[in-house]
């Protein structure tokens, strides 16, 4: 609940940025000023970025899961965390980009395991995964036409991650943790619009990625066998600044 709030008021918070954002380009227009006039000529620019992610898990359960150990329902839960990132950004033509954006992401998901067991009680246990991973997303940028000094943009491309805390291989008596494999990679999507300020092009955008690749380690624990596969899903909303 706390993590829905959060995201309802940076939704808010995107969405008056994008007006106060606007609103100062519009003034601008009227005012017949265009910063960075030769700035899309560039062949190559970089930037950085800033973002809040929710990530959560696509879960697919075995068939049978009821009958494992008293397991009743395994739900995913999204938690926020967070990105720093590096741009590198290749014009094509006027219209495309390829872009590539390095980044150190903070992530956090939940798994909500409910247990009835034969006396008839019931459990309820929280497991977090937590994961920092080390991202290599590869776009291509489709750039509308520039008005005055703001342009609206789509990208999609594929992503490769990997999860540099994974313990995957770790070998310990702890039967209470839900192991992930250390390699992730997906493909992603999101839309943004770009603001040429005096000095510097700030782009507020979201992005989704969902990951093909099956995370779980099956390695026997009453928290893995209930569950066939858990797939990556990440909401992104970012800040870059070029």
């Amino acid at each position: 609940m706390k993590n829905r709030f959060c995201f309802f008021y940076l939704f808010i918070f995107f969405s008056c940025l994008v007006i106060l954002l606007s609103v100062n380009t519009a003034f601008a227009q009227k005012q017949g000023v265009k910063n960075l006039p030769k700035y899309d000529h560039q062949p190559i620019h970089f930037g950085f970025l800033l973002a809040i992610n929710s990530s959560s898990f696509k879960s697919e359960l075995v068939s049978d899961f009821h009958i494992l150990d008293s397991i009743y329902e395994v739900r995913p839960a999204r938690v926020a965390g967070f990105n720093l990132g590096i741009i590198s950004n290749i014009r094509i033509s006027e219209h495309f980009d390829f872009r590539f954006t390095p980044s150190l992401s903070f992530a956090s998901r939940e798994l909500d395991y409910n247990f009835i067991y034969s006396d008839s009680s019931s459990e309820s246990i929280v497991k977090q995964v937590e994961s920092t991973y080390l991202e290599f997303p590869f776009d291509l940028k489709f750039k509308s036409t520039r008005i005055r000094n703001y342009r609206v943009y789509v990208l999609a491309g594929v992503k490769y991650a990997i999860d540099m805390v994974s313990q995957k291989k770790v070998q310990d008596k702890d039967k209470n943790i839900v192991k992930l494999d250390k390699n992730d990679f997906g493909y992603e999507f999101g839309v943004g619009f770009d603001f040429y300020m005096s000095y510097f092009k700030f782009s507020p955008e979201i992005k989704m990625y969902n990951g093909l690749n099956n995370l779980l380690v099956k390695d026997g624990t009453r928290f893995a066998n209930p569950i066939d596969a858990l797939r990556s899903r990440v909401f992104m909303v970012s800040f870059t600044f070029e």
